[in-house]
C-alpha cells in the first residue's frame, strides 16, 4: 500500500481531540470560544508577510489543507465583518454573523491541529472588492463564499481516504450549509432562496458539487498567496 512522506505527515488525531471537534464543537463553537481573546481571530498575515504561494500537497494531506485554505478565507473575512460591521448592522444580524465567524475560526484551526506540520502557511486575504461598510457588498460575499463553501466540500468528500476525516467533513459541510442558508435569507427574508434552484437542484434536491480544479480558481481572487494544486487526488 503506497505511503508517501508527505501522507504521514497528517497524524491520527488524538482521540480527545477529535470527539471535541467532530461531536461538541459544531454545534457549540460559541461556548468553546469564550476562553479566547481578541487574538485569538487574527491569525491572517499582515499584508505583505504572508507567502507568495503554497502547494497544497497530495492525497489526504492535500484535501485536508484544501479545506483548510478555505476555511482561512472564510474565518479572515468573517473576522473582518465584525471588527468593521457594516453600515446598519442590526444586533440580530450582528449575533449571526458573530456565530458563523466563531464556527469558521474552529473549522480552520482544526485543520491546521489535524494537518501539523503537514499544514500549509497562513493565507493572505484580498478582499479589496468587498465594502466592508455596504451590507449588500457584506452579505453578497457571504453568500459566494458560503455557497462555494459547501460545493467543495461536496466534491472534495470523494477524495478522502481516511474515514474519520470524510465523518469530519460532513459535520462540518453541514454546518456551512446552514451558514449558507442563513445568509441567504438575510438578504431574501420574503423568498425561499435559502435552498434556491441555483443552489439545489430541483430534480434531485440535492446541493451541488465542485471539483478543487473549479473552487480554487473562484477562491484565487480573495487570496493574495498563490495556491498549486497539481497534485491533489482527482
Amino acid at each position: 500500500m503506497e505511503n508517501t512522506k508527505q501522507d504521514r505527515l497528517v497524524q491520527p488525531v488524538d482521540r480527545r481531540l477529535f470527539l471535541r471537534y467532530a461531536g461538541i464543537t459544531v454545534a457549540t463553537g460559541a461556548v468553546l470560544l469564550q476562553a479566547c481573546t481578541d487574538k485569538d481571530y487574527m491569525t491572517t498575515p499582515l499584508p505583505g508577510t504572508g507567502p507568495t504561494s503554497v502547494d497544497l500537497g497530495s492525497g489526504d494531506v492535500g484535501i485536508l489543507n484544501y479545506a483548510y485554505a478555505l476555511e482561512q478565507l472564510e474565518a479572515a473575512f468573517y473576522t473582518q465583518v465584525i471588527a468593521t460591521p457594516f453600515t446598519g448592522m442590526t444586533d440580530a444580524e450582528r449575533s449571526m454573523l458573530t456565530e458563523i465567524r466563531d464556527h469558521e475560526i474552529i473549522h480552520r484551526d482544526f485543520f491546521k491541529a489535524a494537518l501539523g506540520t503537514g499544514a500549509i502557511a497562513g493565507l493572505e486575504v484580498n478582499f479589496t472588492a468587498i465594502n466592508f461598510s455596504d451590507r449588500a457588498s457584506v452579505l453578497g460575499a457571504a453568500k459566494t463564499f458560503e455557497d462555494l463553501g459547501v460545493a467543495a466540500y461536496n466534491g472534495a468528500g470523494k477524495l478522502i481516504k481516511d474515514v474519520n476525516y470524510l465523518l469530519l467533513a460532513g459535520k462540518i459541510v453541514s454546518v456551512e450549509a446552514r451558514h449558507a442558508a442563513a445568509i441567504r435569507s438575510m438578504l431574501s427574508p420574503k423568498t425561499a432562496s435559502f435552498a434556491g434552484d441555483d443552489v439545489v437542484a430541483v430534480a434531485t434536491g440535492l446541493d451541488g458539487a465542485l471539483a478543487p480544479s473549479a473552487v480554487l480558481p473562484l477562491a484565487q481572487p480573495f487570496v493574495k498567496t498563490t495556491i498549486t494544486a497539481a497534485n491533489l487526488p482527482k
